[in-house]
């Protein structure tokens, strides 16, 4: 059974930074690519950033210069640093990972940016 544990968010102010953690069991993290996707209210789920097995990134537009997906395979985590936080980052964040046809979800994290 894949789990997968969001930490690390709260409450920041804009211009802040927070660095969000997931933690993966019960699969072979490293043969698999991770994601960290969002959802604010009243809007659809999006996929903020990714990386594969061999390390390769994408990112949304919106998040371009300021987020950075990492991942440590023999932890079995994967990070999404956030720098210059803006209110419209305001969200729940979900890791993900897919393994064969199946998507896996954390539970998610918090991430609200207020003065």
């Amino acid at each position: 059974q894949v789990q997968l544990v969001e930490s690390g968010g709260g409450l920041v102010p804009p211009g802040g930074s927070l660095r969000l953690s997931c933690a993966a069991s019960g699969t072979l993290f490293s043969f698999y690519p991770m994601g960290w996707y969002r959802q604010a209210p009243g809007k659809q789920r999006e996929l903020v950033a990714s990386i594969t097995s061999g390390l390769i990134t994408n990112y949304a537009d919106s998040v371009k210069g300021r987020f950075t997906i990492s991942r440590d395979n023999a932890k079995k985590l994967v990070y999404l640093q956030m720098n210059s936080l803006k209110p419209e980052d305001t969200a729940v964040y979900y890791c993900n990972l897919k393994k064969s046809s199946t998507d896996y979800w954390g539970q998610g994290t918090q991430v609200t940016v207020s003065s």
